[in-house]
C-alpha cells in the first residue's frame, strides 16, 4: 500500500514536471495561472455525473461559469493534478483526499459528489477472471488483485471487508489498474481480479471474461461519501464566489442525475466512453451535493484502523464551509 509519505512523493514528481510547463506558459502568455475555463478532473465512473450533467445542460454556464472536464486515469492522480494547477477541482475518492492531505498536502473538500447507497454497494464488486475460483474471502489469499488506485475507495472499502471476513489484507499482492484497462487486463490474465463497479461488470460478464466473486460492499452496507470535489486551499481562498456558483450549479444538475436516468446515462456515456445502452442499464451512485465534515469521520476512523493515515485529522478543517 502507499502511505501518505508515498503519496507526497508522487505529488512532487508530477509536480516539477508541471511547473516547468507553466513556467514556459508564463513566457508565452504573460501569466502561469491564467485559465479560460475551470478544468474538473474525475476517472471514468459516473460519481461526477453532477459537474457532467452541468456542462452538458448548461447549468455552468447558466451560472456564470466555463467548466471542462479532464479525465485522470487513476484516482490518486487528482490530488497532484490539483496542485500542478492541471485541474481546478478535482474528484477524489474520500480516502485518497484523506490520505493527501495527511501527507501534508493543502486541500479541502468543496462540495459532494457521491455517497454510498444500496443501489451504489450492489454495483461494487471485485470480478474475478476465468480459471479462477473464488467461493469465500480467503480465496483472495494469494491472488493479484487490481484495484483502481491503491488506498482509494474501492480498494479500501476490499481491505475493510477481508479484515472483518478475517483474512489478512496483506495475503493479497495488489497492483494499480485503471477502469478503462480493466477488460484488457481481466482478459490477458494480467490479474486474478479486479475490484470495479457498473457498467464494466456487466460489461466483462457478456463478453465472457470471468464471474463476480464478491459484492464486498453490500456486505459493508455503508452510506458514507464516494467522492467529492476537492480543490487546493489557496484556489478556494481565492475564488469564493465561483465555488458558491459552483455549489449551486451542482445542487441544480443533482436533481437530473437521481430522476433523469435518460439524460444522466447521456452524459456519463459521453466522459467515460463507455457503451450508452451499457451505461443505461446502471442507476448512477446517487448525487449529494451537501457536504458535512463529521461525514468523514467513519473514513478516518477506518483508515486509522489500516494504518494510512499518520496523524488526526481535525474533520472541521476538511470541508469548506
Amino acid at each position: 500500500m502507499l502511505d501518505g509519505e508515498n503519496v507526497v512523493k508522487k505529488v512532487l514528481a508530477t509536480l516539477a514536471f508541471s511547473f516547468t510547463a507553466l513556467a514556459v506558459n508564463a513566457v508565452l502568455t504573460g501569466t502561469a495561472f491564467a485559465q479560460a475555463k475551470i478544468q474538473v478532473g474525475c476517472t471514468a465512473t459516473s460519481d461526477c455525473a453532477s459537474a457532467m450533467i452541468a456542462i452538458d445542460e448548461g447549468i455552468f454556464k447558466k451560472h456564470g461559469l466555463e467548466v471542462e472536464m479532464t479525465p485522470i486515469g487513476i484516482n490518486s492522480n487528482i490530488p497532484a493534478a490539483i496542485l500542478s494547477n492541471s485541474i481546478q477541482i478535482g474528484g477524489p475518492t474520500s480516502t485518497v483526499f484523506l490520505q493527501a492531505v495527511d501527507g501534508g498536502l493543502d486541500l479541502v473538500a468543496i462540495a459532494g459528489a457521491t455517497v454510498m447507497n444500496p443501489v451504489s454497494n450492489g454495483n461494487i464488486t471485485a470480478f474475478v477472471r476465468n480459471g479462477i475460483s473464488i467461493k469465500e474471502p480467503k480465496d483472495f489469499v494469494g491472488k493479484k488483485v487490481g484495484a483502481p488506485g491503491l488506498n482509494a475507495f474501492l480498494h479500501v472499502l476490499f481491505v475493510k471487508w477481508l479484515v472483518e471476513k478475517g483474512v489478512d489484507p496483506k495475503s493479497v499482492n495488489f497492483v494499480e489498474v485503471t477502469f478503462p484497462t480493466m477488460s484488457d487486463i481481466i482478459k490477458s490474465g494480467g490479474v486474478d481480479a479486479v475490484l470495479t463497479a457498473e457498467p464494466l461488470v456487466t460489461r466483462m460478464t457478456n463478453a465472457g471474461l470471468g464471474t463476480v466473486g464478491a459484492r464486498y460492499a453490500i456486505e459493508l452496507a455503508r452510506t458514507d461519501p464516494i467522492i467529492f470535489y476537492a480543490t487546493s486551499r489557496e484556489w478556494a481562498d481565492k475564488n469564493g464566489s465561483t465555488i458558491k456558483k459552483f455549489r449551486d450549479a451542482l445542487t441544480e444538475a443533482a436533481v437530473i442525475v437521481n430522476n433523469d436516468r435518460e439524460k444522466a446515462s447521456t452524459s456519463i456515456s459521453k466522459f467515460t466512453k463507455q457503451p450508452i445502452e451499457l451505461v443505461k442499464a446502471t442507476p448512477p451512485n446517487r448525487s449529494e451535493p451537501a457536504l458535512k465534515p463529521e461525514q468523514l469521520a467513519w473514513w478516518i476512523e477506518v483508515m486509522s484502523s489500516q494504518k494510512m493515515l499518520q496523524s488526526k485529522l481535525d474533520t472541521s478543517k476538511l470541508v469548506l464551509k
